[in-house]
């Protein structure tokens, strides 16, 4: 029987190795991978010679369609921008109240699940989604079973100043919840008081200039959340995933109760691989983010613990805010946040494999396979057959410098300006429609779907 799709000739890159393969598709799904001789007949033949032919990227941490004024991300251009570069499946976030405004107490976490899940027609590439989890009342727990029948199985939590924060007693209380749902907890860890302390101090100073907000926010104040974080994860029986990791203290702290990955897990971002806070001396208040950007050493950190399998994913916390907010005489005016799905594989590309000498396979590992396991997503991240059809094309000598003016992002500037890189994305395939093609989105929205994510198996 024929298949739809033949990508044909390519170096098909698994966590494993690498082999000169032909990729079979039919319908939504690759049905073989070998020898193009050895493949049933094709509609379709795409020539993959000399490129690298890939899982779709994961993204288990990214921000889009929020309601406050000052974003910008809406689902047709982030998705747009998730598909150009590379990224076939992300999970976003739902807000009890309906969405991030969180003002309307008659709406809870359910409401918001079927707010975000209301926008798959709108959407380019596949998404799933966490709970957020931030009233700090019993009847909170009350959502989380509908919630995970709802494919619905990880919720985060923010140890932060954020108004989204919560106390460590109300963690602890959820942990316990999750821990009986055999759910995940997805955690934010920065001290709040240490936050506003230092927030307050410099603002007393005057020291407004962007290039103070790192101090703001300093790598210790992770490192303490995430101790108590992970100690009374480990203390419940949670499993327990750090998000954006910056630093080597942090890491460090992960690593000690981290066994065998059976309950503790954690992700870095591309930018804390990329960039260092001298960024902030260059590109004032764009990329400002929580946590911030850190040294030279704590890049170096980031990639001997993604080595060391502390670290296991590599995500982009992607949050879109329109650049007119972002441009402030004092930093801590300035909201939180940069978009980056779509340079996110370049760049990780560029520094990873061309500048520390890291295999595809790793980049494979830690952008697609590792997040789709984590999250409970068996048919992503693979190439294996029987699995859906998410593949990226990906042209390791075709790149050049980043530019604001290719953001399909509603977002008008990125933190990668000017930054060159040898690779991009030529094609795109979510579930064996091709999305993207020869760097252009040439489908429709409505090509994404709402993923029912499963409870992630951790066991070693």
């Amino acid at each position: 029987m024929a298949v739809d799709t033949i990508i044909s000739g390519g170096t098909v890159v698994s966590t494993t190795g690498m082999r000169r393969a032909s990729v079979a598709i039919r319908g939504e799904q690759i049905v073989a991978v070998g020898q193009e001789a050895d493949l049933p007949d094709a509609e379709r033949r795409i020539d993959a010679s000399g490129k690298v032919v890939m899982p779709g990227v994961v993204d288990p941490h990214v921000h889009v369609d929020e309601v406050p004024e000052n974003r910008a991300g809406t689902m047709p251009a982030e998705t747009a921008a998730a598909a150009l570069g590379g990224v076939t499946t992300f999970i976003d976030f739902a807000f009890q109240g309906g969405d991030r405004r969180i003002a309307d107490e008659s709406k809870d976490l359910l409401d918001g699940i079927e707010h975000k899940r209301s926008k798959a027609d709108q959407s380019y590439v596949d998404y799933g989604l966490h709970g957020v989890l931030h009233r700090e009342d019993p009847e909170t727990f009350e959502e989380l079973g509908p919630a995970i029948d709802m494919g619905v199985t990880s919720f985060k939590m923010f140890m932060s100043n954020y108004e989204v924060g919560i106390s460590n007693g109300f963690m602890i209380e959820a942990f316990e919840e999750l821990a009986d749902h055999d759910a995940v907890a997805a955690m934010h860890t920065e001290d709040p008081s240490i936050c506003d302390a230092l927030t307050a101090k410099l603002q007393r100073e005057g020291k407004g200039a962007s290039t103070h907000y790192p101090d703001s926010r300093p790598d210790y104040c992770e490192a303490m959340a995430a101790e108590d974080a992970v100690r009374a994860a480990v203390e419940h029986g949670v499993k327990y995933y750090g998000v954006h990791t910056t630093c080597r203290d942090s890491a460090e702290v992960i690593r000690q109760f981290q066994a065998d990955q059976s309950t503790v897990r954690a992700e870095t971002c591309t930018h804390y691989t990329a960039l260092d806070r001298s960024a902030y001396a260059t590109k004032g208040n764009l990329p400002i983010i929580a946590p911030p950007l850190r040294t030279e050493d704590d890049q170096d950190a980031m990639f001997e613990y993604l080595d060391d399998g502390t670290l296991t994913v590599v995500s982009t916390d992607h949050s879109v805010y329109h650049e007119k907010y972002k441009h402030t005489d004092d930093w801590w005016d300035a909201p939180f946040g940069a978009n980056s799905l779509q340079y996110s594989l370049p760049v990780f590309h560029e520094v990873a494999v061309n500048q520390r000498d890291h295999s595809l396979p790793f980049l494979v590992r830690v952008l697609c396979t590792n997040p789709a396991q984590t999250f409970g997503m068996p048919r992503k991240g693979t190439l294996e057959p029987g699995t859906d059809a998410d593949v990226v094309v990906f042209d390791p000598s075709s790149g050049g410098v980043i530019s604001a003016e290719d953001n399909a992002s509603n977002s008008t500037f990125s933190i990668y300006e000017g930054m060159d890189v040898s690779g991009s994305v030529e094609k795109t395939f979510v579930r064996g429609e091709l999305v993207v093609d020869d760097g252009s989105v040439v489908a429709e929205t409505g090509t994404g779907e709402f993923v029912e994510r499963d409870l992630p198996d951790w066991s070693p």
